[in-house]
């Protein structure tokens, strides 16, 4: 990058993914021959935008992603480290390995089980930070979403149905300027009540003067949550060799 903010992006692996039913963390999972982690971890090391990579993973895992960080020749991966018990604690633990980091410095949140990401999406995430010291990826909802309550048989009931067009679905990264992420996650992590499914959130609830932008994401950036999602992944995966740009031709898991 040119001289300016750095920006340090955290891929995120905390969590066993426990729905997928495998002896092993998700992202250790193979799509294309590779573990599903080091797509995410290829995508930011091949990004001009990024100029370091920390990684957070189950605790006892943690020596196989040094091993494959260091097979894999990823330059810009600084530190890899356990992740906490929960996604926030994760996040939280990401944030204390950039405690040199100055709070006009840039940090992207990436989910590691979103092995797809584009380099385009990074690009505009970290574009966004410009103009804005939060910054979300996401997609319209396609569906239409309703918020329910228990009925009076006790069952679910729908109490309501937001205007779809209102509605998006997140995805990672998700980018802020180091400042603001510490000062929302400082009040999270001081709040015993405490309930967050992404970063963003944190900084909506801790920090409601705080605007956090939204940049277009893209279908492809799906989550491997369940099984079936490996198979997705892996035709997805595909299509994206076929059509894919001389700027991701740069990422091992793009390449044609």
């Amino acid at each position: 990058m040119s001289a300016g903010p750095r920006v340090i992006a955290a891929v995120l692996a905390g969590g066993v993914g426990a729905r997928m039913g495998a002896p092993a963390p998700k992202q250790l999972l193979p799509l294309d021959g590779r573990p599903i982690i080091e797509h995410s971890i290829a995508a930011f090391e091949a990004s001009p935008d990024v100029d370091e990579i920390v990684v957070l993973m189950v605790d006892e895992y943690v020596g196989r992603v040094e091993d494959l960080v260091a097979g894999a020749g990823f330059t810009k991966v600084s530190k890899v480290l356990p992740g906490g018990a929960t996604r926030t604690d994760t996040s939280y633990a990401a944030l204390a390995a950039m405690s040199t980091a100055s709070h006009d410095d840039l940090a992207l949140l990436h989910d590691a089980a979103r092995p797809l990401v584009r380099p385009a999406t990074i690009a505009a995430c970290v574009a966004a930070l410009d103009e804005a010291g939060a910054v979300g990826v996401a997609v319209p909802s396609a569906d239409t979403v309703v918020r329910v309550t228990t009925g009076r048989s006790g069952g679910e009931v729908i109490e309501q149905t937001p205007d779809r067009s209102t509605l998006r679905r997140m995805q990672t990264p998700q980018g802020f300027r180091l400042g603001v992420a510490r000062r929302a996650y400082e009040l999270a992590m001081a709040d015993p009540e405490l309930v967050a499914t992404d970063d963003c959130g944190v900084v909506l609830r801790y920090l409601p003067e705080e605007e956090v932008r939204i940049v277009p994401g893209e279908e492809s950036n799906i989550k491997v949550t369940n099984p079936g999602d490996v198979e997705v992944a892996e035709t997805l995966l595909r299509r994206m060799r076929a059509h894919a740009g001389p700027a991701e031709r740069l990422v091992p898991g793009v390449a044609p």
